[in-house]
């Protein structure tokens, strides 16, 4: 009897384990500690490094760390505190996670987390954080990403690049594949708009960076934490222009939390758009005030010529 007793035990003890392993965070701050333990505790000094810099770390606290960066070379630009730590990255910034949802419109990202649970689930995705030197992660901020042959670099050795008057990033040349395959998975799991010219630069990184042999150990540590995989790094899927999204990370939500797709979701990454209120027009590049209005406000041009023809004028402070 005693040991009928004990083996139930034993199995409810590795039961509830089970559980806390593969939970799915509530929290960003849960995240990155199963991201810590599980995914990364053996990668602070690997051949990889940080996701864009490719900087070494040590490990502080629950799921913080210090950067060696010396070791690899990353030269501070402006922010040496931030600098000096490293972030867990949305390779899919939570600005694009969250920026169609009313809660954005009505509070930003700490009112998403308050009161989303859509936004909340995309917010803590495992396979969407990546590590970052802090600094880099700050400059990169919610910034598209493009080819930059002609910006130079502005971090020392660091191999990726920001463009500020553009608002776009370039990731080195060894985690373009890895970007490029988060990215079809976010979008597709959680129905997201992707703009035609990121699916083409999307595709063309997937094409040219097959998987590393550390994203193929990522993704096998990932698809056990989460218990289920990238469907674009396993081939069970391929994208394609114009690909259309299963959402299968919004089920068991109900259908009204789920925004549809709009002319405005499906531009907002690269149109011309326009202020209904102030009738001025903002380009993408060039124009420093392109995401400050409002969402409401916002219409959309295919061509600055349209938005003339339409009474708007071009935003002042573009610098082109």
């Amino acid at each position: 009897m005693i040991t009928i007793i004990m083996r139930v035990f034993i199995f409810l003890c590795c039961f509830l384990f089970s559980l806390q392993v593969y939970a799915e965070p509530a929290t960003f701050q849960q995240a990155k500690k199963i991201l810590k333990e599980q995914v990364y505790f053996d990668r602070a000094s690997s051949d990889f490094g940080t996701l864009y810099c490719g900087c070494n770390w040590d490990w502080v606290g629950q799921s913080g760390g210090r950067t060696d960066l010396e070791r690899c070379g990353y030269q501070t630009r402006a922010q040496p505190n931030r600098a000096k730590r490293i972030e867990y990255e949305h390779i899919v910034p939570a600005h694009s996670l969250g920026q169609q949802r009313q809660c954005w419109q009505q509070g930003g990202r700490k009112n998403c987390v308050r009161t989303d649970p859509v936004f909340n689930r995309m917010h803590v995705d495992l396979r969407n954080l990546s590590i970052s030197v802090g600094e880099y992660n700050a400059d990169r901020s919610n910034f598209r990403f493009s080819m930059l042959p002609d910006t130079p670099f502005q971090h020392g050795a660091c191999p990726s690049k920001v463009d500020f008057k553009q608002r776009a990033a370039e990731p080195r040349d060894k985690s373009k594949g890895l970007v490029a395959r988060t990215y079809f998975y976010m979008h597709d799991r959680y129905n997201l708009p992707m703009s035609r010219s990121q699916q083409q630069l999307m595709m063309a990184w997937d094409k040219q960076y097959p998987p590393s042999p550390w994203e193929l150990e990522r993704e096998r540590r990932l698809t056990r934490a989460m218990r289920h995989a990238n469907p674009f790094l396993s081939g069970e899927k391929s994208w394609v222009l114009g690909h259309k999204n299963s959402g299968a990370g919004l089920k068991g939500f109900e259908a009204r939390a789920v925004q549809p797709l709009t002319r405005q979701s499906l531009q907002d990454n690269d149109g011309i758009r326009g202020n209904k209120n102030s009738r001025v027009y903002h380009l993408p590049t060039g124009c420093p005030s392109y995401n400050a209005m409002a969402l409401h406000n916002r219409v959309f041009f295919s061509s600055e010529s349209e938005a003339v023809s339409a009474g708007y004028r071009k935003a002042g402070n573009c610098r082109k």
